[in-house]
């Protein structure tokens, strides 16, 4: 029996960056025996072992072969006569298809380490075809690492989109791989893998489609839509880690990719449509609610939070009274990092002063603070106190005005 550190453990050693999690691969070995060593199986798939001690994850090395459309449609072989090198060849990409032995020996059959320095995501073998996951994986390492996908594995990813094999993605790994493409240092470029391939238009089409769509006039002109949004995504990068605030940055503008040509590049009427979107979107992938409200609000509201030091005190009165502002307060401070990432993405703008946000937010804390009790204590109920919250709110947003 041989034990291997394997995958990410290796190859982000080699990148000289911090090792989190650790997989193990157990080489010439069968279950009952590891067992007999004190090991828990957990897999039901494959077998997977938990170590006595440390109760860190260890693999038996395996083969597998597909039998079924999708990325669960694999058989797989854990015999005592699979190799490490056997183990390494199912693997998606090289830099992902490294082993070290226990003496610290590294195996590299495929040039993973040759490719890590060259900055290449490459495919270990045809089999990658197999499994629809594995484009949504290469595009999330390009958005972690920066890296290039190889032009054979795009010609092969190209072939996995023609031949329908990544309309058996599920939409629980989807998400699964989007939220953490978001979390990356540059979630932009998992988007442009994806349509460098033509899988955008099929994972994400309301995303694909506002490629082409022409932006207002007060951008620069060759900044489509779909450029403008990669550039806010990147804003919001820039502003905070925030996942949620990343997403409600990658479809605040989902309407336009729905708006009629003959009235663009304009673009009225297009916030039921941009919002109607983000709700199809949103369900066919299974967003968690809290990303999706974030983003409706957003895309609802981000232009008002761009006039907002034009507008009456009524009238900012209403904003936040529909936004929800008063009770969900850390939801507004990601509404206003959304719409400062959404004016700084316009191209030139990316160091300039977003004053509306703080001037927003001054607004809504001077508000926030009326006390309801001398309202309660005089006697006033249910519409009435509304009614008069209401009216100390006014007169306060006009005294910080």
């Amino acid at each position: 029996m041989q034990i291997y550190k394997v995958g990410g453990a290796v190859r982000d050693k080699l990148l000289k960056l911090q090792v989190k999690d650790i997989d193990w691969l157990v080489v010439g070995a069968l279950p009952d025996e590891l067992s007999d060593l004190g090991y828990k199986q957990v897999g039901k798939d494959f077998p997977v072992f938990l170590h006595p001690k440390t109760n860190e994850e260890y693999a038996l090395a395996r083969k597998e072969r597909k039998v079924a459309a999708g990325y669960t449609g694999f058989e797989f072989d854990t015999s005592r006569s699979v190799t490490i090198e056997e183990d390494l060849l199912r693997r998606d990409i090289t830099i992902n298809a490294m082993a070290e032995d226990e003496n610290g020996k590294i195996i590299d059959p495929f040039n993973g380490y040759a490719d890590l320095k060259k900055g290449l995501l490459r495919h270990v073998s045809e089999a990658f075809a197999e499994d629809p996951v594995r484009i949504l994986r290469i595009a999330r390492f390009a958005a972690r690492f920066g890296f290039q996908v190889a032009d054979e594995t795009l010609v092969l990813m190209k072939q996995m989109v023609t031949s329908g094999e990544v309309d058996a993605l599920v939409a629980e790994r989807v998400w699964q791989e989007l939220e953490r493409a978001l979390g990356e240092e540059h979630p932009e470029q998992f988007f442009a893998v994806l349509r460098s391939c033509g899988a955008l238009a099929v994972i994400f089409p309301e995303i694909d489609r506002l490629y082409g769509v022409p932006q207002a006039a007060e951008y620069h002109p060759e900044i489509d839509t779909g450029i403008h949004t990669m550039m806010v995504l990147e804003q919001a990068v820039r502003l905070t880690d925030d996942k949620q605030v990343r997403f409600a940055a990658l479809v605040h503008d989902l309407g336009k990719g729905t708006t009629p040509k003959d009235i663009l590049p304009s673009h009225h009427g297009h916030e039921q449509r941009g919002l109607d979107e983000i709700k199809t979107l949103c369900a066919r992938t299974k967003v968690p609610n809290d990303y999706r409200d974030l983003a409706l609000i957003v895309s609802e509201f981000h232009t008002i939070c761009h006039r907002v030091k034009e507008m009456k005190a009524s009238t900012i009165l209403k904003k936040l009274e529909q936004m929800d502002a008063f009770r969900r307060t850390e939801r507004f401070d990601q509404f206003l990092q959304t719409c400062e990432a959404e004016a700084k993405g316009r191209g030139g703008k990316e160091d300039s002063d977003y004053p509306q946000a703080a001037y927003f937010k001054s607004v809504q804390v001077a508000a926030s603070a009326v006390d309801i009790k001398p309202i309660i204590e005089a006697g006033m109920k249910g519409p009435q106190i509304a009614e008069a919250l209401r009216r100390e709110r006014l007169v306060v947003i006009k005294r910080v005005m």
